[in-house]
């Protein structure tokens, strides 16, 4: 934008200062949300303030930006509603009682390898939360725990990078057309891989003996009534999001929707007789909807919009492109950095910067922005929402973390990252 200097600056300066806060969010005891909210606030009345153009073309401006991100905002909320809906329904139980094994490294490996595949369909947080609260009672002792918990967030992380509907950075992608459904599955799945195995190859070699199981039979609830169907119904909806865009043409909230009012009508017929099944039936379940976590979404969307309308974010990129020149060392920087920075600004921002004119649909830089992003949080206990929950649940610190997880995972992200590349050049 033209002019726009002494704006630019201030937008830059309350920017910084927000996501500072946002980052000690722990220690200030104000929740980012709050943050993320007040600085959107800030910056666009900053940006209207300053601006050249007539108040009705800013108001455009803002339309355009709040229409893109609202797509978003529709989707998390249909595709959170389903995985509570499972939930509510003990519907995760089917995956979770075929875990047997007594192996220390077969259960490593199959820990891995279901935390890998579940977060492709449902995100990296679920899956996160809901792997550690299965091993938290099958093993009673923490400090066993320990490696299973690192893998689970490499894993989830991992597996949520390479589906359109695994994590929430994905996901931005596909539905801002950057991406298509099969081809970023066919470019990342083998990538995503391989940062999986590196790490998990790795705590193998630290992983002998037997465990000493503890599942109570006799005080775990089973399925609720209709636990297996709406189960099947759930994945049935989530992974036929994609083929429903394919088909239709539509956005991918729309088919979210279709899925979200197939299993509401299906869980209303089941359970509207039963005054004490209310907590199954949809209006319940979205009381447990996320709705915190999805105000923040707005909040950072709505400031990296800020940041794109007053050309901050071109600068930015003309600079990347001017002093870095590679494509894989900024993907591969941008991962780094989201270890520490989260993820979902970045690729907002890498979105407002590159424009689909200059990268059009499936060009290797969106795959390598999805894939960089997707697991380069992995490297740190920050760096991603899984780290993040992990923390809160099994109270591992940032400093335990990076002495038994950085090094490894940053080889698998790096590894993971150069078979891309070979397979790109072959």
């Amino acid at each position: 934008m033209e002019s726009f200097d002494f704006g630019s600056l201030w937008i830059v300066l309350v920017f910084a200062l927000g996501y500072i806060a946002i980052i000690l969010e722990h220690y200030i005891n104000v929740n980012k949300t709050a943050v993320a909210l007040l600085i959107a606030v800030c910056l666009w009345t900053i940006y209207v303030g300053c601006s050249a153009l007539p108040m009705r073309q800013d108001l455009e401006t803002l339309g355009h930006h709040v229409s893109e991100i609202a797509q978003i905002l529709f989707f998390l909320i249909g595709a959170m509603t389903l995985v509570e809906l499972v939930d509510s329904h003990r519907g995760f139980k089917y995956i979770t009682d075929r875990i047997r094994t007594r192996s220390r490294r077969q259960m490593l490996w199959v820990i891995a390898f279901v935390a890998f595949f579940l977060s492709a369909v449902l995100d990296n947080l679920t899956t996160t939360i809901l792997m550690v609260s299965l091993l938290r009672k099958m093993i009673p002792k923490r400090e066993d725990r320990f490696f299973y918990c690192c893998i689970i967030v490499v894993a989830a992380n991992a597996g949520g990078a390479w589906t359109p509907i695994g994590d929430v950075t994905t996901t931005m992608l596909w539905i801002h057309g950057q991406l298509s459904s099969f081809a970023v599955m066919k470019s990342l799945f083998l990538p995503s891989v391989v940062s999986i195995l590196i790490p998990l190859a790795w705590y193998s070699m630290r992983s002998k003996g037997r465990l000493e199981l503890t599942v109570d039979k006799k005080g775990e609830k089973g399925f609720e009534p209709g636990g297996k169907v709406v189960f099947c119904l759930g994945v049935i909806g989530l992974i036929s999001v994609p083929i429903f865009k394919g088909l239709t043409g539509l956005p991918p909230f729309m088919g979210v929707i279709l899925a979200l009012a197939v299993l509401w009508v299906v869980t209303d017929v089941m359970h509207f007789k039963y005054a004490g099944r209310e907590h199954l039936r949809v209006p319940h379940v979205l009381t447990r909807v996320d709705t915190s976590g999805i105000l923040f979404f707005l909040g950072i969307l709505l400031c990296v919009a800020s940041l794109q309308s007053a050309g901050i974010l071109q600068s930015i990129a003309t600079w990347l492109n001017e002093t870095v020149k590679s494509e894989a060392m900024i993907a591969t920087l941008i991962g780094a950095i989201s270890a520490i920075i989260d993820n979902v600004p970045l690729v907002a921002a890498a979105m407002g910067m590159y424009p689909i004119e200059m990268y059009p649909m499936d060009a290797s830089f969106w795959h390598m922005i999805a894939y960089a992003a997707g697991t380069g949080g992995s490297m740190l206990i920050i760096g991603s929402s899984s780290g993040v929950a992990l923390m809160g649940m099994e109270k591992i610190d940032f400093v335990t973390y990076m002495r038994h997880a950085t090094v490894p995972v940053a080889i698998g992200y790096l590894g993971g990252m150069g078979v891309y590349l070979l397979f790109q050049r072959l």
